[in-house]
């Protein structure tokens, strides 16, 4: 969406956020990312920052990056609306009823994103659905 250009990205979510609790109205990707802020409010004070537009989060240090958190949320949000890959729409549902919350079931589904990714990222190529999905059946 937005390139490599992390700042323009950053500057998207607080500005949602802004028009969010201002009332204003939301284009879709805007209502999206603002109802994914809204179900974590440890990162409220932040996004009501510029600081929060070129802080470094260092997972060494064991910081994690809430935007690259919120992200994956929106991810699977796109990903289960669309049903892609086929099946994960499926699984998120069982999830779902499984641990009886949603975003409980995105947090759990959210590691296997991450290692899909990671993997992909390691041996660069492409992530491997059949193996996200494999991941996904895991948590069953």
């Amino acid at each position: 969406m937005f390139g490599q250009d992390r700042g323009r990205l950053r500057r998207y979510y607080l500005q949602a956020w802004e028009k969010h609790q201002a009332g204003a109205f939301l284009e879709p990707l805007e209502a999206l990312i603002a109802g994914v802020i809204e179900q974590h409010p440890e990162y409220h004070a932040l996004l009501q920052s510029e600081d929060a537009l070129e802080k470094d989060f260092v997972s060494e240090q064991g910081q994690s990056n809430p935007f690259l958190h919120m992200g994956m949320h929106i991810s699977l949000a796109e990903q289960i609306g669309t049903d892609r890959p086929p099946g994960i729409r499926d699984a998120y549902h069982k999830i779902k009823i499984k641990l009886g919350d949603a975003h409980v079931a995105e947090h759990q589904m959210m590691e296997c994103l991450g290692l899909a990714l990671w993997e992909a990222q390691q041996q660069n190529r492409a992530p491997d659905e059949q193996g996200y999905l494999e991941c996904l059946k895991k948590l069953l």
